[in-house]
């Protein structure tokens, strides 16, 4: 299966260059792979290029795990991600994805100073 880089799948959320937006869709047509890298990237290109609030970017999120031709790596990590973001959005999506792959891994706790993320189940704050 072909994968796709953060800017693919930015295209393919925003729909703000029709061009590349074209290309975007014709490239994911026979399928894609996105890798959590890519995805925790997206977010942050949305939250800070595109100034998208944390409902807006976890509808996005959302998007792409029901995306016809699009498969995340690990759909359940990232939807346990997307759960925790939507209850506690201040703390950032890539801290609830880090997170959840560490619990997949069978990793944890996972050792944090971050207040709000050593909250979860799973985490320890430092």
């Amino acid at each position: 299966m072909r994968a796709v880089d953060t800017n693919v799948l930015v295209r393919l959320i925003t729909r703000d260059d029709p061009r590349q937006m074209a290309a975007a869709d014709a490239f994911v047509t026979k399928g894609a792979w996105v890798s959590h890298l890519v995805l925790a990237e997206a977010l942050w290109v949305l939250e800070s290029v595109y100034e998208l609030d944390a409902e807006r970017r976890a509808t996005a999120i959302d998007m792409l795990l029901n995306h016809r031709s699009l498969t995340l790596e690990d759909p359940d990590v990232v939807t346990a991600a997307l759960a925790h973001f939507r209850r506690k959005s201040s703390l950032g999506f890539s801290d609830c994805l880090i997170l959840e792959i560490a619990r997949k891994a069978g990793h944890l706790p996972l050792g944090t100073f971050d207040r709000n993320l050593g909250k979860l189940n799973g985490a320890e704050r430092l």
